[in-house]
Protein backbone atom coordinates (compact mmCIF):
# COMPACT_ATOMS: atom_id res chain seq x y z
CA UNK A 1 0.00 0.00 0.00
CA UNK A 2 1.34 3.43 -0.93
CA UNK A 3 1.83 5.81 2.02
CA UNK A 4 -0.64 8.64 2.40
CA UNK A 5 2.28 11.05 3.03
CA UNK A 6 5.73 10.69 1.47
CA UNK A 7 8.58 13.19 1.25
CA UNK A 8 11.96 12.75 -0.37
CA UNK A 9 14.99 14.96 0.33
CA UNK A 10 12.62 17.73 1.42
CA UNK A 11 14.33 21.07 1.93
CA UNK A 12 13.05 24.52 2.84
CA UNK A 13 15.21 27.64 2.93
CA UNK A 14 13.89 31.00 4.08
CA UNK A 15 15.60 34.08 2.70
CA UNK A 16 15.90 37.16 4.88
CA UNK A 17 17.52 39.73 2.64
CA UNK A 18 20.86 38.20 1.68
CA UNK A 19 20.75 35.69 4.52
CA UNK A 20 19.56 32.13 3.91
CA UNK A 21 18.03 30.27 6.86
CA UNK A 22 17.61 26.52 6.26
CA UNK A 23 14.52 25.16 8.04
CA UNK A 24 14.40 21.66 6.49
CA UNK A 25 17.61 19.90 5.45
CA UNK A 26 16.68 16.80 3.51
CA UNK A 27 13.68 15.18 5.22
CA UNK A 28 12.61 11.69 4.12
CA UNK A 29 9.29 10.75 5.70
CA UNK A 30 6.48 8.28 5.06
CA UNK A 31 3.17 8.02 6.90
CA UNK A 32 0.71 5.20 6.29
CA UNK A 33 -3.04 5.76 6.22
CA UNK A 34 -4.51 5.41 9.71
CA UNK A 35 -1.27 6.12 11.58
CA UNK A 36 -1.02 8.52 14.51
CA UNK A 37 2.44 10.10 14.28
CA UNK A 38 3.98 12.63 16.65
CA UNK A 39 6.87 14.84 15.52
CA UNK A 40 8.88 16.18 18.43
CA UNK A 41 11.89 18.43 18.83
CA UNK A 42 13.03 21.74 20.28
CA UNK A 43 11.78 25.09 19.03
CA UNK A 44 13.33 26.01 15.72
CA UNK A 45 14.07 22.43 14.68
CA UNK A 46 11.82 22.63 11.60
CA UNK A 47 8.82 20.64 12.76
CA UNK A 48 6.25 23.40 12.17
CA UNK A 49 7.77 24.14 8.76
CA UNK A 50 7.39 20.45 7.95
CA UNK A 51 3.70 20.56 8.91
CA UNK A 52 3.13 23.67 6.77
CA UNK A 53 4.75 22.01 3.75
CA UNK A 54 2.76 18.79 4.25
CA UNK A 55 -0.42 20.83 4.52
CA UNK A 56 0.30 22.76 1.34
CA UNK A 57 0.47 26.03 3.26
CA UNK A 58 3.99 26.72 2.01
CA UNK A 59 6.07 25.34 -0.84
CA UNK A 60 9.36 23.48 -0.33
CA UNK A 61 12.56 24.86 -1.82
CA UNK A 62 13.51 21.46 -3.24
CA UNK A 63 12.48 17.83 -2.86
CA UNK A 64 9.19 16.03 -3.36
CA UNK A 65 5.96 16.00 -1.36
CA UNK A 66 3.31 13.39 -2.14
CA UNK A 67 0.05 13.61 -0.18
CA UNK A 68 -2.62 11.03 -0.99
CA UNK A 69 -0.88 10.44 -4.32
CA UNK A 70 -0.77 14.13 -5.28
CA UNK A 71 2.56 15.85 -5.92
CA UNK A 72 2.38 19.25 -4.21
CA UNK A 73 5.40 20.50 -6.15
CA UNK A 74 3.45 20.15 -9.40
CA UNK A 75 0.26 21.82 -8.16
CA UNK A 76 -0.71 25.47 -8.43
CA UNK A 77 -1.62 27.46 -5.32
CA UNK A 78 -5.29 27.22 -6.32
CA UNK A 79 -5.07 23.45 -6.74
CA UNK A 80 -3.41 23.06 -3.34
CA UNK A 81 -6.13 25.20 -1.76
CA UNK A 82 -8.85 22.97 -3.22
CA UNK A 83 -6.95 19.87 -2.13
CA UNK A 84 -6.62 21.15 1.46
CA UNK A 85 -10.32 21.96 1.62
CA UNK A 86 -11.29 18.36 0.88
CA UNK A 87 -8.41 16.25 2.17
CA UNK A 88 -6.70 17.96 5.13
CA UNK A 89 -7.93 19.20 8.49
CA UNK A 90 -5.86 21.58 10.64
CA UNK A 91 -5.72 22.09 14.41
CA UNK A 92 -3.50 24.84 15.77
CA UNK A 93 -2.29 25.95 19.19
CA UNK A 94 -4.53 29.00 18.88
CA UNK A 95 -8.06 27.75 18.43
CA UNK A 96 -8.98 30.23 15.64
CA UNK A 97 -12.71 30.05 16.36
CA UNK A 98 -14.98 32.77 15.00
CA UNK A 99 -16.00 34.75 18.11
CA UNK A 100 -19.46 35.79 16.89
CA UNK A 101 -20.54 32.20 16.10
CA UNK A 102 -21.70 29.52 18.50
CA UNK A 103 -19.79 26.27 18.86
CA UNK A 104 -22.33 24.57 16.60
CA UNK A 105 -21.95 27.26 13.92
CA UNK A 106 -18.14 27.14 14.16
CA UNK A 107 -18.23 23.41 13.45
CA UNK A 108 -20.93 23.46 10.78
CA UNK A 109 -19.36 26.29 8.79
CA UNK A 110 -16.58 23.94 7.68
CA UNK A 111 -19.11 21.73 5.89
CA UNK A 112 -20.62 24.72 4.12
CA UNK A 113 -17.19 26.03 3.04
CA UNK A 114 -16.34 22.63 1.57
CA UNK A 115 -19.52 22.87 -0.47
CA UNK A 116 -21.13 19.53 0.39
CA UNK A 117 -23.76 21.01 2.69
CA UNK A 118 -24.58 20.11 6.27
CA UNK A 119 -24.34 16.41 7.20
CA UNK A 120 -26.32 15.95 10.45
CA UNK A 121 -25.22 12.34 10.97
CA UNK A 122 -21.51 13.15 10.80
CA UNK A 123 -22.08 16.24 12.94
CA UNK A 124 -23.84 14.24 15.65
CA UNK A 125 -21.19 11.51 15.69
CA UNK A 126 -18.31 13.98 16.08
CA UNK A 127 -20.10 16.11 18.68
CA UNK A 128 -20.88 13.07 20.81
CA UNK A 129 -17.34 11.70 20.52
CA UNK A 130 -15.86 15.02 21.65
CA UNK A 131 -18.41 15.54 24.44
CA UNK A 132 -19.76 18.83 23.10
CA UNK A 133 -23.51 18.14 23.25
CA UNK A 134 -24.09 20.64 26.08
CA UNK A 135 -21.79 23.33 24.65
CA UNK A 136 -23.18 23.83 21.14
CA UNK A 137 -25.11 27.03 21.83
CA UNK A 138 -22.19 28.76 23.54
CA UNK A 139 -19.87 31.23 21.88
CA UNK A 140 -16.11 30.82 22.30
CA UNK A 141 -15.82 33.35 25.15
CA UNK A 142 -18.15 31.13 27.21
CA UNK A 143 -16.02 27.98 26.66
CA UNK A 144 -12.91 26.87 28.50
CA UNK A 145 -9.65 26.47 26.61
CA UNK A 146 -10.10 22.71 26.45
CA UNK A 147 -13.66 23.08 25.16
CA UNK A 148 -12.54 25.56 22.51
CA UNK A 149 -9.87 23.15 21.32
CA UNK A 150 -12.42 20.33 21.13
CA UNK A 151 -14.63 22.58 18.97
CA UNK A 152 -11.59 23.31 16.77
CA UNK A 153 -10.92 19.57 16.41
CA UNK A 154 -14.57 18.94 15.54
CA UNK A 155 -14.40 21.64 12.88
CA UNK A 156 -11.20 20.13 11.48
CA UNK A 157 -12.61 16.60 11.08
CA UNK A 158 -16.29 17.28 10.34
CA UNK A 159 -15.69 17.06 6.56
CA UNK A 160 -13.95 13.67 6.88
CA UNK A 161 -10.47 14.76 5.77
CA UNK A 162 -8.04 11.95 5.09
CA UNK A 163 -5.34 13.69 7.15
CA UNK A 164 -5.45 15.72 10.36
CA UNK A 165 -2.43 17.98 10.94
CA UNK A 166 -2.16 19.29 14.50
CA UNK A 167 0.42 21.94 15.45
CA UNK A 168 0.96 22.02 19.25
CA UNK A 169 -2.74 21.29 19.91
CA UNK A 170 -2.22 21.28 23.69
CA UNK A 171 0.17 24.23 23.82
CA UNK A 172 -2.39 26.60 25.37
CA UNK A 173 -4.00 24.06 27.72
CA UNK A 174 -3.38 22.97 31.29
CA UNK A 175 -2.37 19.36 31.96
CA UNK A 176 -5.91 18.12 32.63
CA UNK A 177 -7.41 19.62 29.48
CA UNK A 178 -4.35 18.54 27.49
CA UNK A 179 -4.98 14.93 28.43
CA UNK A 180 -8.68 15.20 27.53
CA UNK A 181 -7.84 16.59 24.09
CA UNK A 182 -5.13 13.99 23.47
CA UNK A 183 -7.43 11.15 24.49
CA UNK A 184 -10.08 12.42 22.09
CA UNK A 185 -7.57 12.63 19.25
CA UNK A 186 -6.59 9.06 20.03
CA UNK A 187 -10.25 8.04 19.90
CA UNK A 188 -10.65 9.75 16.52
CA UNK A 189 -7.66 7.79 15.27
CA UNK A 190 -8.93 4.45 16.54
CA UNK A 191 -12.63 4.84 15.77
CA UNK A 192 -12.45 6.55 12.37
CA UNK A 193 -8.91 5.46 11.43
CA UNK A 194 -8.13 9.13 11.12
CA UNK A 195 -4.56 9.69 9.96
CA UNK A 196 -3.00 12.21 12.38
CA UNK A 197 0.35 13.94 12.28
CA UNK A 198 0.89 16.00 15.43
CA UNK A 199 3.67 18.49 16.08
CA UNK A 200 4.61 18.86 19.75
CA UNK A 201 7.54 19.65 22.02
CA UNK A 202 5.84 17.79 24.90
CA UNK A 203 7.00 14.17 25.40
CA UNK A 204 3.81 13.35 27.34
CA UNK A 205 1.67 14.51 24.42
CA UNK A 206 3.79 12.53 21.97
CA UNK A 207 3.32 9.38 24.04
CA UNK A 208 -0.30 8.96 22.88
CA UNK A 209 0.87 8.47 19.27
CA UNK A 210 1.74 5.15 17.65
CA UNK A 211 5.04 6.48 16.37
CA UNK A 212 7.37 9.27 17.46
CA UNK A 213 9.68 11.08 15.03
CA UNK A 214 12.39 13.30 16.51
CA UNK A 215 13.77 16.31 14.65
CA UNK A 216 16.77 18.52 15.24
CA UNK A 217 18.30 21.23 13.05
CA UNK A 218 15.91 20.55 10.17
CA UNK A 219 16.54 16.82 10.03
CA UNK A 220 14.89 13.67 11.32
CA UNK A 221 17.30 12.14 13.83
CA UNK A 222 15.18 9.18 14.95
CA UNK A 223 11.97 7.44 13.96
Amino acid sequence: MDPIIATRDLRKVYRLGRVEVPALRGVDLTVQEGEFVAVVGPSGCGKSTLLHVLGGLTSPSTGSVLVDGNDFTRMSDADRTRFRRHKIGFVFQRFNLLPTLTAQQNIAIAQHIQGNGFNPHRFQAIVEMLGLQEKLKRRPYALSGGEQQRVAIARAVICEPKILLADEPTGNLDSENSQVVLNMMRTLNRTFRQTILMITHNPEAAAVADRIIRMRDGRIISD
